[in-house]
């Protein structure tokens, strides 16, 4: 009841107010499992897919989402439990993981739609990295239902990190075929296959979305850029500026 009416109140304001765009949407089924194997370029990314979509779609967030101190905590941990939304702690290093695919494969079984960002995380410029085979493939392997390939279109540009009032601009959608990996089922301990099923997987977000690929996981990326800023910043003598 409770995404009913924030798909109602958020996911309409959002199509009224940013006009989203959609192609493909005949390929998510109108009922049974599936899983959404998406890009990831924004927050926003988690709203705007279950915005354009009849059905209820549930990604995994991070934990600390949902207990956060205070009202805003309260209020937070009640709109991402009623954007369908569930935690995880991703501290928690293969536990978290393991918990993370745990969820997934529940909301499966029960015939849900299931969303995930191959990636791990944002990106942070725009490319598309290197998807991580733990997630993904084994719920997928596990349960057999088809994977949808979905690539998210400008959402990076509406809210710039930093940047506090959003842009107003019309984001796409773009789901493409589901890819069924069935034939591999019960084969999620496999890391040659996981990593086969990943990698098809990420092809065919990079054809939907048209970013570079880059062969290297996000994380790390996102580790050599802040390496790399905090070596810059300390480049300068002291009483000096860089130019």
């Amino acid at each position: 009841m409770l995404y009913g009416a924030m798909k109602m109140s958020v996911g309409a304001g959002l199509k009224v107010v940013f006009r989203p765009w959609v192609e493909g949407g005949e390929h998510v089924p109108a009922e049974g499992p599936a899983i959404l194997a998406s890009n990831h370029l924004s927050f926003s990314d988690s709203f705007f897919l279950p915005a354009v979509l009849d059905r209820k779609v549930t990604f995994i967030a991070k934990a600390e989402y949902f207990t956060s101190p205070g009202l805003k905590g309260r209020l937070t941990a009640a709109f991402f439990k009623g954007v369908g939304q569930l935690p995880v702690d991703r501290s928690g290093g293969r536990a978290a993981g393991e918990a993370a695919i745990r969820s997934g494969i529940s909301v499966i079984e029960r015939g849900e739609l299931f969303g995930i960002y191959p990636e791990g995380t944002r990106s942070p410029d725009g490319r598309l990295y290197r998807g991580k085979p733990g997630g993904l493939a084994r719920i997928a392997l596990a349960t057999g239902a088809p994977v949808i390939p979905v690539a998210m279109i400008d959402t990076e540009k509406i809210q710039p990190p930093g940047k506090v009032v959003p842009k107003l601009m019309r984001p796409g959608i773009r789901i493409g075929e589901p890819l069924d990996f069935s034939r591999y089922q019960g084969m999620d301990e496999d890391r040659f296959i996981l990593r086969s099923v990943t990698d098809q997987v990420m092809y065919a977000i990079m054809k939907l979305s048209g970013q570079e690929y880059v062969d290297m996981y996000a994380t790390v990326a996102k580790r050599m850029m802040a390496e790399a800023a905090k070596d810059e910043s300390g480049d300068a003598a002291p009483g000096e500026t860089k130019e």
